[in-house]
């Protein structure tokens, strides 16, 4: 492996340890009655950690990370992955393929087990620039406990992970690690993002904006504000994903995380069953 393909390595385990770890810490953080009323459990197969939520279809919470990363992936792992998300009839998951997941036969036994190729996440990186100023007229501030199921109905809409899980949110306020910003317009929520900030490296694990105030620049002002709190946190380093440049969508996300100063990185692949 060259020196380049041993840094990308490098970088690319920073940015997937960040996700796995927080989904992880969102876990553990919601209660007992969240988690049931989704169905949602996470369980370790063979090092990959499959997110199982019976009565979610949102495959943010359907998804299994990290296969082949922490050690190699073997045949019987994929199919046990696909066998305990039959078994919880989940029809419609994720198992996300980074692009040092080894051995590189993964791709084929998923496909054995009849996944098919999915729309990929695009990972980016930012370095510690200071933001640009973002054009909107709303209000960012940190999100208090008052505002925080508000927060999280926002996100649970925008990603389509149920009304139930907007109550993962509200344990996150004040949680080690985690920094809810609110794009308010008056007096009205407008839009929700996260920083999670984990020693000296930062991770945008959410954002979305309620559908009454899309186009006022919500984004675009979190991205700005979460960059300005990373860098008072004194990060070195910011990390973020959305799915990849395909023709025919507008890519909002995608261009408001370039503009935000992010840089494309890799890749990750996505099997999925058939629809």
């Amino acid at each position: 492996m060259s020196s380049t393909e041993t840094l990308a390595h490098e970088r690319s385990a920073i940015g997937e340890g960040l996700a796995r770890r927080s989904y992880l810490d969102v876990f553990e953080a919601s209660p007992r009655e969240v988690r049931q009323a989704l169905g949602w459990r996470c369980e370790e197969v063979g090092g990959a950690i499959a997110s199982i939520a019976s009565k979610s279809t949102s495959i943010l919470m359907n998804r299994t990370m990290d296969i082949g990363t922490a050690e190699p992936a073997a045949p019987f792992q994929v199919a046990e992955i696909a066998r305990r998300y039959g078994e919880a009839g989940v029809g419609r998951y994720f198992v996300t393929v980074s692009p040092h997941a080894r051995p590189p036969e993964i791709r084929d036994w998923l496909m054995q087990q009849g996944l098919v190729a999915q729309r990929r996440w695009m990972k980016f990186e930012r370095d510690m620039r200071p933001a640009q100023p973002a054009r909107s007229a709303l209000r960012v501030a940190r999100i208090e406990a008052r505002h925080a199921l508000e927060f999280g109905r926002i996100i649970a809409h925008g990603f389509d992970m149920g009304e139930a899980a907007a109550g993962m949110f509200p344990p996150l306020v004040g949680r080690a690690g985690w920094h809810l910003f609110g794009a308010f317009d008056g007096d009205a929520l407008a839009g929700a993002g996260v920083l999670y900030v984990e020693g000296p490296f930062g991770y945008f694990p959410f954002g979305a904006t309620a559908p009454a105030h899309r186009r006022k620049g919500a984004q675009s002002a979190l991205l700005a504000a979460r960059i300005e709190a990373a860098r008072e946190l004194g990060c070195d380093a910011l990390f973020t994903e959305t799915g990849e440049e395909v023709p025919g969508d507008p890519q909002h996300s995608y261009h408001n995380i370039e503009r935000a100063g992010f840089k494309p990185s890799y890749l990750v692949d996505n099997y999925a069953p058939p629809r």
